[in-house]
């Protein structure tokens, strides 16, 4: 069994306004104590320029692509457009529709150049293709058509979900997906706040290529919404440091990165009453 962390430390929150920074937050912990899960992770990060991309460091990208490259992983770029189809969003100008129409037809595509990891779906397709509801299921669409169309809807219409029972109560030991089951997209005053929901992630793995995807998917529905995006929340059951050791002596380059875009003066904070730890300063 995973061995897990002292679970009278209560929920990690971390604080940041730099991508890069937060997951590396979030290694670091799991590094630096025992164990190899975070239970619960509460992720947050601000610092997103007027077109919603967040703040990273090149140095931790590059360490960590290359470090998932040398594993036989996929890298960044290749898990965020499981969320978010960035390069289709480029070709489509501008046009959710096209958006829309070009990735459902490219999704057979996805899932033949990877039938083992993509045979349940992928994230964005549960999004727009869930396979019944409003607008043909495509969930992204009925949100933002309700949004769009007329004043005071409710709030809590905002959200979509890629968890299926009918599909997904499955008894099989291991599942590739779904681990997200949720999102949420909330207008603020101060722009668009986006919140998604983990059972469970993988931090070496996944999580980047993760946070990066959820950022531009807030991107993209903060701009069809007429609004800058504010926030990004991600909020995770357990958090598994999985698929490397460390002790790994490949492991070093990564951390030695991580740690260096870490600015010495943040530091972890106990929370009054919840016992949380808090890493970063409010942006």
């Amino acid at each position: 069994m995973t061995k897990r962390n002292d679970p009278t430390v209560g929920p990690v929150l971390i604080d940041e306004n730099d991508l890069s920074k937060a997951w590396a937050r979030a290694v670091l912990y799991v590094v630096d104590h025992v164990g190899l899960e975070i239970s619960p992770l509460v992720l947050s990060v601000t610092g997103f320029d007027a077109e919603g991309a967040p703040a990273e460091s090149s140095l931790v990208r590059e360490a960590l692509d290359s470090l998932l490259l040398q594993k036989g992983l996929r890298n960044v770029e290749d898990v965020a457009f499981t969320i978010f189809p960035q390069p289709l969003w480029k070709i489509a100008r501008g046009d959710r529709s096209l958006l829309f129409k070009l990735y459902i037809d490219a999704f057979p595509r996805y899932q033949a150049m990877n039938r083992r990891d993509n045979k349940r779906g992928l994230y964005f397709e549960r999004l727009v293709s869930y396979g019944r509801g409003p607008c043909d299921g495509n969930q992204l669409e009925w949100i933002l058509s309700q949004f769009n169309g007329r004043e005071g809807v409710r709030r809590s219409m905002f959200q979509a979900s890629v968890f299926d029972p009918g599909r997904d109560h499955v008894a099989d030991a291991q599942l590739q997906f779904p681990c997200m089951q949720h999102i949420s997209f909330e207008p603020t005053d101060q722009g668009l706040v986006v919140t998604a929901f983990y059972a469970t992630q993988q931090l070496f793995v996944k999580a980047y290529g993760n946070y990066l995807g959820i950022a531009r998917l807030g991107a993209f529905m903060a701009h069809e919404m007429g609004m800058r995006l504010s926030r990004m929340n991600v909020v995770i059951g357990v958090a598994k440091f999985e698929r490397i050791s460390k002790t790994d002596s490949e492991l070093q380059p990564l951390l030695n990165a991580a740690r260096g875009c870490i600015s010495s003066e943040s530091n972890i904070v106990p929370m009054t009453h919840t016992s949380a730890l808090v890493f970063g300063a409010k942006a």
